[in-house]
């Protein structure tokens, strides 16, 4: 079982739980470019997540079992701990602050939704 398997997939019950979301991993700041490129045909997001992180696990866990499976984003993951580097590529590219966990969407090149910690929750995909 990887570590993306582990973090995902895992609930209180011990059941493997499946999440609706297709996670890419966001491993190398190229990526960023393909990210701006196709989010000029639809909305793209990253989520910034530290896996040591209890707050960030939580949101992420919440984030995942709230998912439309009708959502037609491409959804990211960034493990902070191991790309610290790509997490101040996207602070400087899309000049938004650094959080963790932190959900990014990207249209047309741009931001247009940041959202950190409990607020992730909150955001509305299918609007993108």
């Amino acid at each position: 079982m990887g570590l993306f398997d582990k973090i995902f997939s895992s609930n209180s019950s011990g059941d493997k739980e499946e999440s609706a979301i297709v996670w890419r991993a966001l491993v190398n700041e190229d990526q960023l470019h393909d990210i701006v490129e196709a989010s000029n045909e639809k909305a793209q997001a990253i989520f910034k997540h530290s896996t040591r992180c209890g707050i960030s696990r939580m949101v992420l866990s919440q984030f995942e079992k709230s998912f439309k499976a009708e959502t037609e984003i491409d959804m990211y993951m960034l493990d902070l701990l191991n790309h610290r580097n790509i997490s101040n590529a996207i602070a400087s590219k899309f000049n938004v602050h650094h959080e963790s966990p932190q959900l990014l969407i990207i249209k047309n090149g741009e931001v247009v939704r940041t959202a950190s910690h409990g607020d992730i929750n909150s955001v509305d995909l299918l609007a993108f």
